[in-house]
């Protein structure tokens, strides 16, 4: 089954920024992606259905399950603002196609100025300060977007193969004529780390970059929490392969 859409009857959007955190390494892009939507209270605004979708259920905090979901938000700051959040990624590398194909043709309907998607990069340690890399199809785009500020551009022989929707929006969007950037945070490679520090750093950026307020303090205190269990999860289970792909 191909992806269908579901948006909110009536929903218009202005030429908007989109903004990709699906799950991934350390789940950086979907712990930036799932804070900003809280922070600036973003409504939902469409939902994708598919048979695509993992075969399974999620149990929730109140110890009931629900369905995964992959939806749209929208909040507006002086620009309009969409972002695709989930609890997913597509199931296979066809569902992925179809998936970004169905969402750029969307994109493009709205005519969306750019398009910025959100990961991670695995380290076989805890990086103290994780660096943000920067990349996309068109350099002159790249160097445009970081003008100002302080990310890097290098990425060859770092960065392995961009994996999931976060690497295929970036590709599939020259086609579409869209421009875009990923942005991809250092964070440990370790299946049980949460790559909050890599998510602070990118949120930190998207609101110097586009001038939204988001409040970062409740991300602190969960920071502390995490590098304890990090700490922890590092000496019980000694360090992440030496892998420093990156693989959604």
């Amino acid at each position: 089954m191909e992806w269908e859409i579901k948006l909110k009857r009536g929903f218009k959007v202005n030429k908007p920024v989109f903004i990709e955190g699906l799950p991934g390494i350390g789940n950086v892009g979907k712990i930036a992606a799932d804070y900003i939507i809280d922070c600036k209270k973003a409504k939902k605004v469409g939902s994708f259905v598919s048979t695509n979708l993992a075969h399974s259920v999620f149990v929730t905090e109140n110890n009931c399950v629900k369905i995964p979901e992959i939806s749209l938000y929208h909040f507006k700051n002086k620009k309009d603002f969409i972002i695709l959040a989930g609890d997913i990624q597509p199931s296979n590398e066809e569902a992925v196609y179809l998936f970004c194909n169905k969402t750029l043709s969307l994109l493009k309907e709205w005519e969306t100025s750019e398009i910025v998607t959100l990961g991670g990069i695995g380290l076989p340690h805890i990086p103290p300060k994780p660096k943000i890399y920067c990349t996309g199809a068109s350099k002159k785009f790249v160097r445009d977007f970081v003008k100002g500020h302080k990310l890097e551009t290098n990425l060859y022989g770092i960065v392995g193969p961009i994996m999931g929707v976060t690497g295929l929006l970036l590709g599939m969007s020259k086609e579409y004529k869209i421009p875009s950037v990923t942005l991809l945070a250092e964070t440990f490679g370790h299946p049980m780390y949460y790559g909050i520090h890599g998510a602070r750093q990118i949120i930190n950026f998207l609101s110097k970059k586009y001038g939204f307020k988001v409040d970062t303090k409740k991300l602190e205190k969960e920071i502390k929490t995490m590098t304890e269990q990090a700490e922890y999860v590092a000496e019980s289970s000694g360090k992440a392969e030496e892998n420093v792909s990156y693989i959604g």
